[in-house]
């Protein structure tokens, strides 16, 4: 079931690497995209990793911001530090040349956030939000009548929100200097 013990360390120091280089916290989502990507280790195997460094504390979830995210510990920190060099430079530099090509696209999912809910009245409340180092830039609600709408107003604020955000504030601000 397991490959050999020297492989299994290495593909669990890649996970903690790949979280290290990253600085932040993202979603097991992301996590799973970035090493899947790469063809590093199958979802399952990946799936089963993630679960073993949290429960062993080198990872763990925190709930940043309403969305459960997947950070490094101090300890996992630590243990990459003296075993790094296990893991193939090889690997180490895809894993660079990866983040360095995602890094922005990471960081504007967990900055931007777009959600609709049914109302009482059958309309939809759409939640869009943006956020800069965790504090909150602006938070609208819209309510609008049918669920395509919903659904438009929350793609184009994922594809455009410092557009939009511009948009707002100079409407709101005016000819303010």
């Amino acid at each position: 079931m397991y490959e050999n013990s020297a492989e299994l360390a290495e593909n669990k120091l890649l996970v903690l690497y790949v979280m290290d280089s990253l600085k932040q916290p993202i979603t097991n989502t992301q996590l799973t995209e970035i090493i899947l990507e790469n063809n590093f280790i199958n979802y399952f195997t990946l799936q089963q990793y993630i679960s073993e460094l949290i429960s062993s504390d080198f990872l763990r979830y925190e709930i940043v911001n309403d969305k459960n995210l997947i950070n490094i510990t101090d300890k996992g920190a630590s243990t990459l530090s003296f075993f790094t060099d296990r893991i193939s430079t090889i690997k180490k530099k895809i894993i660079d040349d990866y983040l360095h090509s995602i890094i922005d696209s990471i960081k504007k999912e967990l900055t931007i956030h777009s959600d609709y809910t049914i109302s009482k009245d059958n309309s939809f409340l759409v939640d869009l939000q943006a956020l800069e180092n965790d504090n909150l830039l602006m938070s609208l609600k819209v309510s609008v009548p049918t669920k395509k709408q919903a659904l438009s107003l929350c793609n184009r604020w994922k594809a455009n929100p410092s557009d939009i955000y511009i948009k707002i504030m100079d409407s709101l601000f005016g000819d303010e200097s």
